[in-house]
């Protein structure tokens, strides 16, 4: 087992046993249910409004990228920050993006993953391609890093910046379209949550 797949595990296993034992009392979870979702106890959703930081990352493939530009090329995006040492909640906002792109079927074509390091000093592009392929990301999901200031400029535009990585919540943003407003999801959502959220956005749009 890989160290993604261990991170993962153990985690996965220490939301599950609070839900565990609660199913005692009102019954065996559903089989094939998405564990560690199903173990979170709520996400809080809200409408937000933020400001893309003209910064420049670079892309897993090593090409330096405007954000915006990124951001604004008509898709929707759906955002999160991660870094690759992370052996707690990273590993399974990863896995419940790979889930989700998986769901949305036909419609990822329409729909931009994108996962900013909040560790760009150790995450290179090497190590956020290696990370991409660990987590089975397909095409349209992609991964960035950069400076160390253009990090900390993207996480406090979005909200994220916590002081240091050690203190990173889990959180997804969402934008059906530029010029949008966002969604925000604290929490660990499900692959179901986002895609329900996708689709409520898109229906607005």
């Amino acid at each position: 087992m890989n160290r993604y797949s261990l991170s993962i595990a153990l985690f996965a296993a220490l939301l599950v046993l609070p839900a565990a034992r609660a199913g005692d009392a009102t019954g065996a979870m559903h089989e094939g249910a998405y564990m560690p979702g199903a173990a979170v106890a709520a996400t809080r959703v809200q409408s937000v409004s933020y400001e893309v930081p003209d910064v420049k990352l670079l892309r897993e493939d090593g090409h330096l990228v405007s954000l915006p530009q990124e951001m604004n090329d008509g898709r929707a995006v759906v955002l999160n920050f991660i870094f690759t040492s992370c052996g707690s909640t990273c590993p399974l906002m990863s896995q419940v993006f790979a889930a989700f792109q998986r769901k949305l079927g036909a419609d990822a074509a329409g729909v931009h993953l994108m996962s900013i390091s909040i560790d760009p000093e150790e995450d290179t592009p090497a190590r956020l391609l290696e990370y991409a392929h660990q987590f089975g990301a397909a095409p349209g999901w992609q991964h960035y890093t950069g400076t160390l200031e253009a990090s900390l400029t993207a996480q406090r535009a979005f909200d994220i910046y916590r002081g240091d990585k050690m203190s990173h919540a889990p959180a997804t943003l969402m934008r059906a379209a530029p010029g949008q407003p966002w969604v925000r999801i604290d929490g660990l959502a499900t692959p179901d949550d986002l895609l329900q959220q996708y689709k409520r956005l898109v229906a607005a749009k």
